[in-house]
């Protein structure tokens, strides 16, 4: 079962100020994902602020806009689902590059969690809702305040 062996470390991020960078598609999963992370958020401590983008494919732009701003980590988050098309495979190759370079290039982690499934019913089972297998909304955010603190001990000293 994927997800099956998530980690269940609980961090402490009091005062990390954090950055929820959501799409707007398929909005009724991605709320399921932004409770979770904001949650997930609260539950160590940081602080987390909300910016909505239209789609997947502009969340590397705004993940950099965050990270060059003052927050420590960015926690991107939006679901595509495959179509018809070779449409899915573009945005889901861009948005994933855009987001790695972000994190490489700035030195600030961006936790994943863009869902990019071939059916609704996989977004679903990967949105932390009641019936969900799994949280990506919260993992997301955990690994990114996770990596964050990493971070911190490197600058600390």
């Amino acid at each position: 079962m994927t997800g099956s062996g998530a980690p269940k470390d609980e961090v402490r991020a009091q005062g990390m100020k954090v950055a929820i960078v959501a799409s707007s598609w398929h909005d009724s999963i991605v709320r399921s994902l932004i409770e979770a992370a904001q949650k997930a958020c609260a539950d160590s401590g940081a602080k987390a602020s909300l910016f909505r983008v239209a789609g997947s494919f502009e969340l590397p732009v705004v993940a950099l806009a965050c990270a060059k701003a003052d927050f420590e980590a960015v926690v991107a988050l939006g679901v595509i689902i495959r179509g018809n098309t070779p449409h899915f495979e573009y945005v889901c190759q861009a948005a994933t590059d855009g987001l790695i370079r972000v994190a490489l290039d700035t030195g600030v982690p961006v936790g994943y969690g863009l869902l990019t499934c071939d059916t609704e019913g996989q977004a679903l089972a990967r949105a932390g809702r009641p019936a969900s297998s799994e949280d990506k909304g919260a993992e997301s955010a955990q690994a990114a305040i996770g990596a964050a603190l990493v971070l911190r001990q490197f600058n600390a000293g």
